[in-house]
């Protein structure tokens, strides 16, 4: 009974086709390795054991619960194959229907995967296996669980595994799964929310990140105007309307990047993405722009602190994915950009004496070339401007942040030293006041604690 049970769950891999990528995930290429050593006539025992712990060690590593049916579930969930990004397309009706149809079948054949338990293996060990200590040892193999946890901070996550466990047959929740890929996209695009643009050995990739900045709208005080244009872009782009690029530039400290931050963390929930590009990648637009067009998500593409030197050309490239060319014009994608100058390419004296110069070294055209660099601030479509506050209303975000935290502090101290923390420190901003305020409750907390 068990040998059939193993034989039709390693009959059940074989036949995997549209999720048949997952072959290559290294926990189930270590749990086929395991069938196929248990399904042979001959076995060896040590070959089996070593099968065995190989598996459990591959699933320990990559499951915390040690759960194969969580870990089957989120393998379905995040699989990136022809069914999932169909959903982010329009395919004619006959593709469609194919390829439900597949993806039915490969979903109850991994539901009877996620059978595959060691109550199973160590029955099939105990009757091929029955002399000496082996029995000992088939008993105290390390065994995993057979259920399945919700730990997803992210509600959609667990909401969809809910939604597959409730049928008896997986297959059953093909809709479900349907809806999910088109809100929420597939692969890296449903796992996480916010990524970054890195580099290897010379190839770029996107890396989701699991832990991102976790500052929301509500946290951040004052400068409610200049961030409600950038949220109206924001919520216009998320509704399909026309939106623009938007440059917040300004004063250090002041919140541009907190902003965009938690536009992130507010909206992402309605399919809004954002993907950081350090601003030496600048050059890989085109090739970030390939792999994000055909998405169902909208991207932002984030560019912390942009600012350009005299030598540089990244800025070329920015600048054609600003005018729209006809590979970077694509309705998913805007780009977010701060910075702390508003003329985003520096210019030098040198290069306006070339008007009227009578060096040879110098450019002909040297208006051209002032021109073009003043330029790329005014390609994007909004200009937002941060500028430091003045002494009552760095108050005033001191206030808004302590009084959020309720800290047991009266307004007079709390703003003597807020000041002198200003003139220690970085100077009035808004940054420098969330500083303060962590200091002063960090402060506060250890008071407590030693007059207890």
């Amino acid at each position: 009974m068990e040998h059939s049970k193993i034989s039709s769950i390693l009959l059940a891999l074989d036949s995997l086709s549209i999720y048949r990528g997952l072959l290559e995930d290294s926990v189930i290429s270590k749990l086929k390795t395991l069938l196929i050593s248990l399904d042979r006539t001959h076995a060896e025992l040590r070959e089996v054991l070593n099968s065995y712990q190989e598996f459990y060690f591959e699933l320990a590593k990559k499951s915390t619960v040690m759960s194969l049916k969580d870990y089957l579930l989120d393998q379905i969930i995040f699989d990136e194959n022809p069914f999932t990004f169909q959903q982010q397309i329009l395919p004619s009706e006959s593709s469609k229907k194919v390829l439900e149809k597949a993806a039915a079948q490969d979903l109850m054949d991994l539901q009877l995967i996620s059978q595959f338990d060691p109550a199973l293996v160590k029955a099939h060990l105990a009757v091929l296996f029955k002399k000496g200590r082996n029995t000992t040892l088939i008993k105290e193999l390390p065994e995993w669980v057979s259920e399945c946890f919700f730990l997803s901070p992210s509600n959609h996550i667990n909401h969809i595994k809910e939604r597959i466990l409730t049928y008896n047959s997986w297959s059953d929740s093909l809709e479900d799964l349907k809806e999910f890929h088109k809100q929420y996209g597939c692969g890296l695009f449903a796992r996480y929310f916010a990524f970054v643009w890195e580099r290897v050995d010379g190839s770029g990739y996107i890396r989701g990140i699991d832990s991102p900045d976790p500052i929301t709208l509500n946290e951040l005080v004052e400068y409610q105007n200049e961030r409600s244009k950038v949220i109206e872009n924001t919520l216009q782009f998320l509704k399909g309307f026309p939106a623009n690029n938007v440059l917040l530039y300004g004063d250090r400290g002041t919140g541009k990047s907190s902003t965009v931050k938690a536009i992130l963390n507010e909206y992402h929930t309605q399919g809004l993405r954002m993907l950081e590009i350090p601003k030496a990648y600048l050059a890989d637009f085109p090739l970030i722009i390939r792999q994000l067009k055909n998405r169902t998500q909208r991207f932002i593409l984030y560019v912390d602190d942009l600012v350009f030197g005299d030598n540089e050309e990244n800025y070329t490239s920015l600048k054609a994915v600003l005018e729209g060319g006809l590979e970077s014009k694509t309705p998913n994608i805007l780009i977010y950009a701060t910075s702390n100058r508003r003329h985003l390419v520096k210019e030098y004296f040198h290069e306006r004496a070339g008007f009227q110069s009578n060096n040879h070294a110098e450019e002909v055209h040297a208006g051209d070339t002032m021109q073009e660099k003043m330029s790329l601030a005014d390609r994007f479509g909004i200009n937002v401007v941060f500028t430091s506050p003045d002494q009552i209303k760095y108050l005033e975000i001191v206030d808004g942040i302590a009084s959020r935290r309720n800290l047991p502090l009266d307004q007079a101290r709390l703003h003597k030293e807020a000041l002198q923390w200003a003139l220690w420190y970085n100077g009035r901003s808004a940054r420098t006041a969330r500083q303060f305020v962590d200091w002063i409750e960090g402060h506060l907390k250890i008071s407590e604690i030693s007059a207890m």
